[in-house]
């Protein structure tokens, strides 16, 4: 699966949602943003877990912890005692975490390790925040929706301004979504992101028709973060 866009891709997209709001007032914005969230805290989680795994090991089997440190380290009848043990136990507890950190420093392994629903809320969080910055109350009536695409998480949502929020069920944009991300997944982000595009036009075309004068108020292009 590709995100690769090129500039024809690009100008096909803003094509779409220029035709799009030929038949509403509604103003629709295309956002595909890189990622959506660093999961440092996850990666921190992560690295804390194996560091206490490596830890319980230690403390549920010390003889066999210990002497299989002996026979790495080549020594014979060494003596352990409470100091060395709790210096091994640190050695060991750092480098487990260190070690998990930077194995999560490549980014495909940190997002597999990202359960999915905190990759859900990140998204959605990350697309009410850009919607709230560009999008927000900047159109005449409350009519603008974003489509948000976050290409690490390979995930989607759209979030709809006031006065569309009233009149059309979260629910309606399910048929959007699903074409765009089947789409996706077969390698074409661009022409998914155009079927989005006119399916949200067409709702939109429904319960806000174009009106004499409409003018645009948003930029028909994508915006890539």
């Amino acid at each position: 699966m590709t995100f690769a866009l090129t500039d024809a891709d690009r100008g096909r997209i803003a094509a779409a949602v220029t035709a799009a709001e030929a038949r509403t007032s509604g103003e629709i914005v295309t956002i595909l943003a890189d990622a959506s969230d660093r999961y440092e805290d996850v990666a921190l989680t992560w690295s804390a877990l194996v560091a206490m795994l490596a830890l319980a090991v230690l403390a549920i089997a010390p003889g066999f912890s210990l002497a299989l440190v002996d026979r790495v380290m080549g020594w014979w009848a060494h003596e352990w005692h409470p100091r060395t043990v709790l210096s091994l136990a640190l050695v060991v507890a750092v480098a487990k975490f260190a070690g998990m950190w930077l194995l999560q420093s490549w980014r495909p392994l940190r997002l597999a390790l990202v359960p999915g629903p905190v990759k859900h809320a990140r998204v959605r969080a990350r697309a009410v925040t850009a919607f709230r910055v560009g999008t927000e109350r900047r159109t005449v009536g409350s009519t603008g929706i974003v489509i948000y695409l976050s290409r690490a998480e390979r995930r989607a949502e759209i979030v709809a301004d006031a006065a569309i929020a009233a009149k059309v069920a979260p629910e309606v944009w399910g048929e959007a979504m699903a074409a765009m991300l089947a789409a996706i997944r077969e390698g074409r982000p661009a022409d998914g992101l155009c079927e989005a595009v006119a399916r949200v036009g067409a709702v939109l075309s429904e319960h806000f028709p174009v009106k004499p004068g409409d003018v645009n108020e948003l930029p028909d292009r994508l915006i890539e973060v």
